[in-house]
């Protein structure tokens, strides 16, 4: 080889990386007394990288044990925050390809077997049937552990820096309810429902409140959790695509989370359909996670695309808001929750590595390593405002413009 194998990894993650590069031919590099190291156990790590530079090929040669990370998973992220090929000079790409070139001849690792591949025209209710499984349907008992009693896998809204989980959910799907004006009565469709949180707690204020998923698992809990609560009479969640639900005339329509899975050739569609399923003066509040600049991107970063959400697509907050006007709604009120999803990110880590070993046995070593990894790298993309997460409500005007809305805030009684 004319580069051993941790210069290859040095040259990668760029010189005076805070990290210690250990490999399996005995080569190392990095400074000694760093508070993190990877470990390189085989030459299909280098392989990866030829096969897809950059973080894909780092992250497929984690997830199959590839590379060890030795140390906080999230530390050795932030470590390596400014990962790229693209800036080796041209004289040291060409060393690189001299020393990876042939390993890649040699193993051609084929992709892991837990990348998602959907079949089908793209956001077809049968390809978008596919990813959503692919991610949702893993296992109810897993998602209990990661995500802890709430069931809630989407972003929290802490209502202090020492709020737990569980407090900042609640706190999430109260601040909901208020921007929406929830009241006993009223009708309520939450829209990719997750595994019924916002539903039940809409229920628990006596609001009538549909949810649908195309998750059958997710369906399947929140229906039992809704029994064991005793509010089947205020609230149900059904396995159906969105798109599907015949009532109309909501008071409400909530959409936590699901926008990231729609497309952006299909936004028009998706927040016409929605105005369409509310009464006049009702309100919509989009929330949903969002890239700070508008780009050309058609899909989210590769190892999210490939293992986490597949065919999810990240907008900017400015396009979104307009798709929204565009289709009706006035918009009303507008804010980022970014720092907040950061925090949810790292109690939902930390729940992984609590239960880490009943994890491995339930959903494979494998996926495991997906979700910490995926986790931990969001986390740090929002700490680094990579991407954001905002939440935006919109009011169907009723007749002569009136909007429902008090002159300040989200009811007649309170402010902002």
């Amino acid at each position: 080889m004319s580069m051993r194998v941790a210069e290859v990894f040095g040259h990668v993650i760029g010189a005076g990386a805070p990290i210690r590069l250990i490999a399996y031919d005995g080569s190392k590099s990095g400074p000694d007394d760093a508070e993190v190291a990877l470990r390189i156990e085989s030459p299909r790590a280098l392989a990866r990288l030829a096969s897809a530079p950059g973080t894909l090929g780092l992250a497929r040669a984690y997830v199959t044990g590839e590379i060890e990370v030795e140390g906080d998973l999230y530390t050795a992220l932030s470590a390596l925050a400014d990962i790229t090929l693209h800036g080796v000079s041209k004289a040291d790409f060409a060393k690189l390809l001299a020393t990876v070139g042939p390993v890649w001849l040699k193993y051609r690792p084929a992709p892991p077997e837990l990348e998602a591949r959907p079949r089908g025209r793209l956001h077809s209710k049968f390809r978008d049937s596919q990813a959503i499984s692919h991610h949702y349907d893993v296992s109810n008992r897993f998602y209990e552990w990661v995500l802890g009693p709430s069931m809630t896998y989407t972003c929290a809204a802490y209502p202090r820096p020492d709020a737990t989980l569980e407090e900042a959910q609640e706190a999430k799907y109260d601040l909901v309810a208020r921007k929406l004006a929830l009241e006993p009565g009223m009708r309520l469709l939450d829209v990719g429902c997750g595994w019924g949180g916002m539903v039940r707690h809409a229920a628990r204020m006596g609001v009538h409140a549909l949810g649908v998923t195309l998750s059958r698992n997710q369906a399947e809990w929140a229906q039992a959790a809704i029994r064991r609560e005793g509010l089947e009479e205020l609230a149900e969640v059904r396995h159906l695509d969105y798109r599907d639900v015949p009532e109309s005339g909501f008071d409400a329509v909530s959409s936590i989370g699901l926008t990231e899975h729609i497309g952006r050739k299909q936004l028009g569609s998706y927040f016409g359909f929605l105005y369409g399923k509310l009464r006049p003066e009702g309100r919509l509040l989009n929330h949903c996670i969002t890239q700070p600049h508008t780009v050309n991107k058609r899909k989210v970063d590769p190892f999210i695309g490939r293992y986490v959400f597949p065919d999810g697509q990240l907008e900017s907050p400015g396009l979104l808001m307009t798709e929204m006007n565009d289709a009706g709604f006035e918009i009303r009120h507008e804010e980022n929750l970014r720092e907040h999803y950061a925090l949810t990110l790292r109690d939902w880590g930390a729940n992984l590595e609590e239960h880490w070993d009943e994890a491995v046995a339930e959903v494979g070593i494998g996926r495991a390593r997906v979700w910490r990894l995926y986790m931990a790298a969001c986390r740090l993309g929002f700490e680094l405002d990579n991407i954001q997460l905002h939440q935006m409500l919109g009011v169907k005007l009723g007749e002569h413009g009136a909007s429902g809305m008090p002159l300040r805030g989200w009811r007649a009684e309170g402010v902002w």
